[in-house]
């Protein structure tokens, strides 16, 4: 019953996104028409006197219809066979044992996801059964990555907040980050020291943190660094084709 009703709180999310997304890419003309369709409809339908709520409503059935958004039983259906897609790591081009994948392989894992290029990391996390905070300092790019969740049906599962790493702090207990090499790079090397040690006091025993496409010679930050910044780690290196590399942490018990 509790899935029941966060499957049907996730479509309701999703509809209004959607409806949102369509009265903000529109003209206004084009919106007080359909304002206007609406009052008929309602008139039409012998409500005189009508509400503005009862008029709200009517505007976004009538963008619903539009749209042909589907009905909530033919998005679970769809809903959840795209989940099972997301879950498989060769949907997203990785490899069963990938870096991402062993992150994603911890019980009540909550994952911050920072500075990555895409959404692909934490849809992954998220269908896999991840809590995931995507953290990035360009509203866009998190609003992006908030859509992407809506529409897969794993909103409730990832949480967008607009801020940078230097500024953003943990609220409790994490099991994972998944960083970019150029969200490190892009903060000053005592900055870069202080935010890594942030995450590392707040990461549980067993937790993984992995700092995604280092390319060599190419960025302030280097696998020399953060060797020595995760010292006493559990630490390996994935190389990439090219000159790019993967750096993986795994943290002990104390």
């Amino acid at each position: 019953m509790v899935q029941q009703r966060s499957l049907r709180h996730e479509y309701e999310l999703y509809v209004e996104s959607e409806i949102e997304r369509y009265k903000d890419t529109i003209p206004r003309h084009a919106l007080l028409a359909i304002g206007d369709e609406a009052v008929a409809s309602l008139e039409s339908q012998a409500q005189m006197g009508f509400s503005e709520l009862l008029l709200v409503e009517e505007v976004d059935r009538i963008i619903r219809k539009r749209l042909r958004v589907p009905a909530y039983d033919t998005w679970k259906r769809r809903r959840i066979r795209q989940i099972e897609k997301f879950r498989d790591p060769q949907h997203w081009g990785l490899s069963p044992a990938a870096p991402l994948v062993r992150v994603s392989q911890q019980d009540d894992a909550r994952v911050l996801v920072a500075g990555a290029p895409d959404e692909s990391s934490a849809l992954f996390l998220a269908a896999n059964g991840c809590q995931v905070t995507a953290l990035d300092g360009d509203e866009d790019v998190v609003e992006r990555v908030m859509h992407a969740a809506l529409a897969a049906g794993l909103a409730e599962r990832v949480h967008g907040v607009v801020a940078g790493l230097e500024s953003w702090n943990p609220e409790g207990p994490i099991t994972g980050v998944v960083c970019s090499a150029e969200a490190l790079a892009g903060i000053t090397a005592s900055e870069r020291g202080r935010v890594i040690d942030v995450l590392k006091s707040a990461t549980r025993d067993g937790g993984v943190h992995l700092v995604q496409t280092i390319i060599a010679g190419a960025s302030a930050l280097t696998l020399e660094e953060l060797r020595r910044r995760y010292h006493g780690w559990d630490i390996s290196v994935e190389r990439s084709a090219g000159l790019t590399s993967s750096f993986l942490a795994r943290k002990g018990p104390a």
